[in-house]
């Protein structure tokens, strides 16, 4: 059961960034306008899909936090929205995704090739907004974090089909792949209110603890969720051979059978039957229960981070975020 006015901590923080977001809505869709009709089509398909906006929002919030605003802050959290929907058009693809954000997979409907290049095309508009910035520290701290991701995304694919994934390993791929984008979006709104310093380094801290627990209940939820809930389809994480956190525990608290359970599955020798062994024995050794106990702790740590920033309307939005990110697990 969500707790009370958790799943309205977006809505709050959108809200009292209404007009902010309206702007950042606005740059979006100027920037992903083409001559060539099959980028924008393809773009809106995925970008007017519903998405939170949630990484935006933090930008935003980060710099009114600090007393920032205006053009500088909104281009940059539209930049940080067309990385995250390039990343997410990529992921597709590789993924052999069938379901985002609660609607075919625009790779399904346009093809890989075109789901590739546009999300190149966006990449390229992100760069685009961060120069128009004119804060060369800002590019840097967005163009690290669009390597890292990219990083990331490479190393989840060579732990794929990998049983033997630790809990370390995997807690760095989710680092990269989620949670850098998340740092990267608050730590460049601080920046771009003109803190470059502490409060810039806490709100980076905020970004990635929230990143991680953010990731952390998407991975429960391939076990234990619901499709309408998640935007995509249960199971995938299963199907495309992944190991992930609740995978981990229900691995390593099994006997040797199911341990061998795990070794073929993730191999990629799966039946039709498989995924609902794989949820029983997620259950049995407690794995998703787990694996928001972690998220928790993530939650409570990017919670922590805004401790020593200035108390303000924008501050209260930001901690009810972490609450939101793990509830929506119940």
């Amino acid at each position: 059961m969500q707790a009370p006015g958790a799943p309205h901590a977006v809505d709050r923080l959108a809200a009292l960034l209404a007009e902010d977001l309206a702007a950042v809505d606005a740059i979006i869709h100027d920037y992903m306008t083409s001559p060539v009709g099959v980028i924008p089509n393809l773009a809106a398909h995925l970008i007017d899909a519903g998405g939170k906006r949630i990484r935006p929002l933090i930008t935003l919030a980060a710099a009114r936090l600090l007393g920032g605003g205006g053009d500088g802050p909104r281009k940059l959290a539209a930049a940080v929205e067309f990385i995250h929907s390039a990343t997410l058009l990529h992921d597709d693809v590789v993924d052999l995704s069938s379901m985002r954000r609660g609607k075919k997979a625009a790779n399904l409907v346009w093809g890989n090739s075109a789901s590739v290049l546009v999300g190149d095309f966006l990449f390229a508009r992100s760069f685009n907004l961060m120069v128009e910035s004119g804060d060369i520290q800002v590019l840097d701290i967005l163009a690290r974090a669009s390597s890292v991701i990219a990083e990331g995304e490479v190393m989840q694919l060579a732990a794929a089909n990998d049983a033997e994934t630790s809990r370390e390993r995997y807690m760095e791929i989710i680092a990269a792949k989620t949670a850098a984008l998340f740092a990267a979006a608050a730590k460049a709104g601080a920046v771009a209110a003109g803190r470059p310093g502490a409060e810039a380094t806490a709100l980076e801290t905020y970004g990635r603890e929230l990143g991680l627990a953010f990731q952390l209940v998407d991975d429960a939820l391939d076990y234990g969720g619901l499709a309408a809930a998640m935007g995509k389809n249960a199971g995938d994480d299963f199907r495309e051979g992944k190991v992930t956190l609740p995978v981990i525990f229900a691995r390593d608290a099994g006997d040797e059978s199911e341990r061998a359970f795990w070794r073929r599955v993730v191999s990629g020798e799966r039946t039709d039957d498989d995924f609902h062994r794989a949820v029983a024995l997620v259950k049995r050794h407690d794995a998703i229960a787990l694996t928001l106990d972690a998220a928790r702790a993530h939650a409570d740590a990017a919670r922590h981070a805004l401790s020593a920033l200035p108390a303000n309307a924008y501050c209260e939005a930001l901690e009810a975020l972490p609450e939101f990110v793990v509830e929506r697990a119940f």
